[in-house]
């Protein structure tokens, strides 16, 4: 069986260009997935509009089933506000979009339990829409619409504060989860983590990347950073 480690390794290509509450989201969707006994692959994020389009064509202009209706620009995978998700199989190679599959044997069906981890973290789903149902998709919009979000509009700090403590289960601190690289003209230097929107880095690694010395004292609980 797949570690919960390995089962994240397989969707991290999709979660780099994410919302950091839409990354946060994805992220603690696979982890109370893999609990209840269901690996899941997150099988898109972000979109460009030229992908978006590409993908409105299909069905239309090019050939393929229709899979979306909406033309670049008004999709919340071009805000990186949505993913799509399938069921990762025991083999850890293959994934299924079978509805109806309940590998965890107890006799609910995995997508539902799924799509019901994902509503209890502030998700909408897909398919509870009423016309163009998409089974795949997992979305936050923020109360914002898609032409909104085309004029420059984004969510507002406390959104985005509400929506990582539902994530955390109340907790609004940060969650280690969320890690980001830290590179220094294009190499990597260290890891950091994000919180709410603010990352968070250790000084000393970057500071000493930039020829700076750090040091701490412990009476005035001060941090020195001296440029050499």
């Amino acid at each position: 069986m797949l570690t919960l480690d390995q089962v994240k390794s397989k969707s991290a290509g999709w979660l780099g260009n994410l919302h950091p509450v839409l990354l946060a989201g994805a992220t603690e969707l696979i982890r109370r997935s893999y609990a209840r006994g269901i690996p899941i692959l997150i099988t898109q994020g972000m979109r460009t509009i030229a992908e978006q389009n590409a993908l409105y064509a299909q069905g239309r202009t090019k050939k393929g089933a229709i899979v979306t209706n909406a033309r670049g620009g008004s999709s919340y995978h071009n805000y990186g506000l949505a993913i799509d998700f399938a069921l990762l199989l025991p083999d850890g190679k293959s994934v299924s979009w079978d509805m109806k599959r309940d590998g965890d044997g107890d006799k609910v069906a995995d997508w539902q339990e799924v799509a019901q981890e994902a509503k209890k973290l502030g998700f909408e789903w897909g398919g509870d829409w009423s016309s163009f149902k998409d089974y795949s998709h997992l979305q936050m919009s923020f109360g914002l619409t898609t032409t909104e979000l085309r004029a420059g509009k984004h969510p507002t700090v406390q959104q985005v504060k509400d929506a990582l403590s539902r994530i955390n289960g109340g907790d609004p601190e940060v969650n280690t989860d969320i890690k980001v690289n830290i590179t220094l003209n294009g190499q990597k230097l260290t890891t950091g983590v994000l919180d709410n929107v603010t990352t968070y880095a250790p000084v000393r690694a970057i500071a000493e990347a930039l020829g700076a010395k750090v040091t701490y004292d412990p009476v005035s609980k001060t941090v020195n950073i001296v440029k050499e």
